[in-house]
């Protein structure tokens, strides 16, 4: 009886202490919106600690002044995928932390495509060259009310215009963000 006793504590102090882990969660849907575009994201939880983020972003772009008649804006779209790895995740659950929506400090690898499919803008006949871009980047996601987030996210890397005579240059990856989830 002894044995049974012993075999079923052991057994429930696994299961609680497996609970305490943080993890990353199933899936995190929302917008962003800040001074270097807005966005439409899905993070896709691929392990505890790993997730997959694709989203849909409208990037801004203003011109003006003497050199120009007018001033003129235009939001090109784009697409990415970017893994990602919360590495803080169970010392800020630890610390007692909010760790909901995947709220914590993260590495990732953005691969972005610009895509020349259409621009919003005051100016005619306005296109983008095609890009596609690898960005590493170190970045903090917080949460704060109950859907709310803000997102810090800054990066170094490479990127081609997908023309001919064009060389890969190099890319930065600078944004805040405040967003929904929903």
């Amino acid at each position: 009886m002894k044995r049974v006793i012993l075999i079923v504590s052991v057994l429930t102090g696994l299961n609680a202490y497996s609970q305490e882990q943080a993890t990353v969660e199933k899936s995190v849907t929302g917008i962003q919106v800040g001074f270097f575009g807005a966005e439409f994201y899905n993070e896709a939880r691929l392990s505890d600690h790993f997730t997959l983020r694709s989203q849909l972003e409208l990037y801004p772009s203003i011109w003006g002044g003497d050199m120009y008649s007018k001033t003129g804006f235009a939001l090109a779209p784009a697409i990415s995928l970017t893994p990602k790895f919360y590495y803080n995740l169970q010392k800020r659950k630890d610390a007692g932390r909010n760790t909901a929506n995947n709220s914590g400090n993260y590495v990732s690898l953005k691969v972005e495509y610009v895509p020349n499919w259409f621009v919003i803008s005051n100016t005619k006949n306005l296109t983008v060259s095609e890009t596609i871009s690898l960005v590493p980047t170190w970045g903090l996601r917080r949460n704060f009310a109950k859907h709310f987030n803000y997102e810090f996210k800054a990066g170094l890397g490479i990127g081609k215009i997908l023309r001919t005579g064009y060389a890969t240059q190099v890319v930065p990856d600078l944004s805040f963000k405040i967003g929904y989830d929903f």
